[in-house]
């Protein structure tokens, strides 16, 4: 089976989660760079990981309004979606708070970690996907 892939967008970073093979288990899985060659890694990424869907956290505000990086993850998956890549959102309101709170109760201390709470917030909203989905 393929994989999916769960995606914390950042302005500075990206935080990434796979799904197992068997699509029930998120795991994080890397934080890379939001630089210009973001799509092209992501691309890779999904190639060589056998990735069949991208899910995409859709940043909104507490009472679901548009906020300025609601539309920077719009244009983020425009041109994912015109790379031919199968993208689907979820809400991710407080994902990163979740995740940062979930690293804290393991005893990891989050200031010199940013890049793991983007790929524990990655693996949080690719789990609620796939909780989503395999109801």
């Amino acid at each position: 089976m393929h994989r999916i892939l769960g995606i914390d967008y950042g302005e500075k970073r990206v935080g990434l989660a796979l799904s197992d093979p068997m699509q029930m288990i998120a795991s994080p899985f890397d934080t890379i760079p939001n630089n210009p060659e973001l799509v092209t890694n992501i691309q890779s990424i999904i190639k060589e990981k056998d990735v069949e869907i991208v899910v995409v956290g859709l940043p909104k505000g507490m009472k679901g309004q548009v906020t300025t990086q609601t539309e920077n993850v719009n244009r983020f998956v425009e041109l994912l979606i015109d790379k031919k890549v199968k993208v689907e959102l979820i809400d991710e309101r407080l994902t990163s708070v979740s995740a940062e709170k979930a690293l804290i109760e393991q005893g990891i201390k989050t200031g010199h970690h940013k890049g793991l709470i983007d790929q524990t917030a990655a693996a949080i909203i690719l789990q609620q996907f796939l909780d989503s989905q395999n109801r």
